[in-house]
Parts: structure tokens; sequence; C-alpha cells
């Protein structure tokens, strides 16, 4: 089921299950007879705008289910306006309920999980001109990842043209990675079949388990695919892996500006390739970036990896005595416990923002 994203105030803090941390026990507020005092947050100072482009998907959670000890443990993600995550959250912040019954004893943690990732990229197309920009990037995108790949993680990249390539598999270890990316050979002429590219590539991730994604640095300019946009659109809303996509449109479209108005590659719907990246990662619940120069690479990495990685996790023993059932509702807040209201977040200059919070409606017991 797809996550539900609160535009209220209302958050959830989370739980990590690594053995780097400790996990914390929410504790009931007892009353006391000293006066009421309002608490609230104020968030790191963070970028005034998104590092996505456009919209970003609805971001899953998960929640699982334990029928012997009737453990509920929830995954999901906390948001500013901006799509960073919140990290300074206390405990006591958060009440989780299930079917209208706030839970107690809730377990709370932060969880930074390992990944596997599968790399596609554009290498080979039907203008010479164009593959100069793929030259010159897609090394250079590609290189500055392994910078983020940590030892747990699994990678497997490929790049496509008129036919997807493996160059590295999940079971090969890092240290493959090293050279891969200085003996990419000089890009041919080509189709470039981006939406067969895509559809194929998520169908190699179906069976992946754990936080998995689909990285894709390319142009999205498709030229002899079998699969339509649609198709290849609908692929990735049924996807179970987010699609992030580096847009390479920019570079390739300053390069086409050179060669003039009369160049074949002018007429080529740069804004329609541009879009088409951004609603396949939003349709599949992950984002997109447009590059505009290197520079922006470790930062659009930084994002992504946050993005992946990062997840609240709440654990509690479900209040309901039952081991199975019909559909339960979850509904997670973020209050404050002085005053049990919604808990005010202010931005490092003090300016009141809205943060959200990705948990999905209901899970089914048993």
């Amino acid at each position: 089921m797809r996550s539900h994203a609160c535009s209220t105030v209302p958050l959830l803090f989370l739980l990590l299950f690594t053995p780097r941390t400790k996990p914390i026990h929410i504790q009931e507020q007892n009353p006391t007879n000293q006066p009421e005092q309002e608490s609230q947050v104020t968030v790191p100072s963070r970028p005034s705008q998104p590092r996505y482009h456009g919209a970003q998907g609805e971001q899953r959670s998960d929640i699982l289910f334990s029928p012997s000890d009737r453990i509920v443990t929830i995954k999901l993600r906390v948001e500013d306006p901006n799509g960073y995550f919140l990290t300074n959250l206390r405990p006591e912040n958060f009440a989780v309920y299930e079917d209208g019954v706030r839970q107690k004893n809730v377990i709370v943690n932060i969880e930074h999980a390992p990944i596997s990732l599968t790399v596609l990229m554009e290498f080979g197309g039907r203008y010479v001109e164009l593959n100069k920009v793929l030259w010159l990037e897609v090394p250079q995108v590609g290189r500055q990842l392994l910078s983020v790949i940590e030892p747990d993680d699994k990678i497997a990249i490929f790049n496509y043209n008129d036919k997807v390539q493996t160059l590295v598999d999940f079971n090969q270890p890092h240290s493959d990675l090293d050279q891969l990316f200085d003996q990419l050979s000089d890009p041919g002429f080509s189709e470039a079949n981006f939406y067969d590219a895509i559809i194929e590539t998520l169908h190699r991730t179906q069976e992946i388990k754990g936080r998995k994604a689909l990285l894709v640095i390319s142009s999205g300019l498709d030229t002899f695919s079998k699969a339509n946009y649609q198709r290849v659109l609908r692929a990735a809303q049924d996807s179970s892996t987010p699609i992030y996509a580096i847009g390479l449109v920019r570079s390739m479209q300053r390069e086409a500006e050179v060669y003039g108005p009369k160049a074949p590659i002018s007429r080529i719907d740069w804004m329609s390739a541009e879009d088409h990246l951004e609603s396949l990662a939003r349709a599949s619940g992950g984002r997109a970036y447009v590059l505009d120069s290197d520079a922006e690479i470790p930062a659009i990495y930084d994002d992504i990896m946050e993005n992946l990685r990062i997840r609240y996790v709440a654990s509690y023993m479900s209040a309901n005595n039952a081991a199975s059932g019909p559909p339960r509702k979850i509904h997670v807040e973020l209050i404050d416990p002085i005053t049990g209201e919604a808990l005010k977040i202010r931005d490092s200059n003090g300016k009141p923002i809205t943060a959200k919070v990705y948990v999905q409606e209901s899970y089914s017991p048993g």
C-alpha cells in the first residue's frame, strides 16, 4: 500500500535496528503542579529549496507485524517542506495510534539501512554530437557515486543504447568498481531505447529484498523502444523499486545549441525528455534531479542517500490482543509532550514550518 503524506505538523519518531544505537523508550507524561509551558523544535539550517526537480513521489513506509508477540514495527519518513529528513526530534514528540488507541511503551530510533542499488546509464544514441556529452558526463557522474557507497551496500551497473548491457552484477566485489568508469569505450552510433531499458532493469529488481532503488543517469530521450511512454510509466507505478533519475538534458541541450537551428538535433523536444524523467521518478516514489553542472553531483548524491537510507522506526506491542483479524488503521502524530498539542517546529531563522509524516494508513495482522 502506498504511503500517505500528512500535511499537518503531526509526525512520528523512529527506531533504528542497528547495534550502533541504543533503543529509547517513550515515557508517559505524568501530571505535575508546575505551570505548563510550550516546547518547540528548531531544525538545523538546510537549503531553502529542494535538491530534487519538480514533485517527489509518495514516500513508501513499511509496517511489519509479528503474530507471536504482537510486536508492530513501523518504518517511515519525516521531512521538512523541502524534503529534507528531520533528525532532531525527541522520542516524547511522537504518538502512535492503532485503530484510534494510543499505543504505550513505544521504542524509537533511527535506521541507516544498507541498500541494493541498480544503476542504469545511457551510453550511446542516434546523434553522434550528443554521444560526446555521454562520453564526458556519464563516467563523471558514475565515478562520484562510489564515494557514497558503503561496505554493506550491493550495487549492479548496467548501460544501455539499443540494448541493456551488464557491467557489474550484485555478486561482484566493490573493488571491481574502481576501474569501471575508466574502461568505458567511446559510445557509438545506435538507437537509445530508454523505455525498454527501464522496463528491463525494473524487472531485474523485483526479487531484491530490503531497501533498494534504481538510479538512472540519462537524458530521457528514446528513439526506438518497443514500449511506449505510457507502458513504462505504468511499470514505474507498479514497481516496488523507486527511481532516482539524474537528468543529462541540460548538458545535451547546450551541446546541441552549438550546431545551430538547422542541425537535426535542434528539433529534439528537450522539455518532454526532462518531464518524462521526472514523471517516472515521481510515479515510482523516487526523485528526479536536473544536472546543470558537475559541481552539483555531490549534493545530489547526498540527497539521494539520505532519502533512500534513513527512516524513523517505531516498535510497540499492539494493545489489540488478537494475533490476526481485519486491517488496523495507523495514525502518527508529532506532539508537544507538555501541552499535548501539535508540536511547533521552526526553521533555523525562527519561521514556522509544516513537517510531513509519510506512513501507510493501515496494516493487516496475521
